[in-house]
């Protein structure tokens, strides 16, 4: 689906995303993505929830995001509140959403001017 024709270029706009992919800025990224608004986006390294541990969750916080949106895919899936300790313990927001909604929330609250950081697995086949 696409989200905006033109984005901003000093900001990271998610633009589209579709099976196996997210767009950021109209570039295509392939598999999960870590996007920020002001830094570059990054692949993630997770292929599935089941690859997510407290490590790569308390990685995230190197970012310095006031918010961390987790795109789970085209299912909502929630991770155990173990692994979001990291982010509860730094007093940092988080929310598990679906990846399509994720995009969206991420689009809004960037716009809004928020550090906010989407942690995205793509939509699977």
């Amino acid at each position: 689906m696409k989200l905006h024709e033109h984005a901003p270029l000093e900001l990271n706009t998610i633009t589209a995303y579709g099976t196996g992919f997210i767009e950021v800025n109209a570039r295509r990224h392939q598999g999960a993505v870590l996007v920020m608004p002001g830094t570059p986006p990054s692949p993630w390294a997770v292929r599935s929830l089941d690859d997510i541990d407290e490590g790569l969750i308390g990685a995230l916080l190197e970012f310095g995001p006031e918010l961390v949106l987790i795109g789970t895919g085209a299912r909502q899936q929630f991770l155990h509140p173990r692994l979001l300790a990291p982010l509860t313990n730094a007093r940092v927001g988080h929310e598990t959403m679906t990846t399509d909604s994720a995009c969206r929330t991420y689009n809004i609250l960037m716009a809004e001017g928020r550090q906010v950081l989407a942690a995205l697995l793509p939509i699977a086949d």
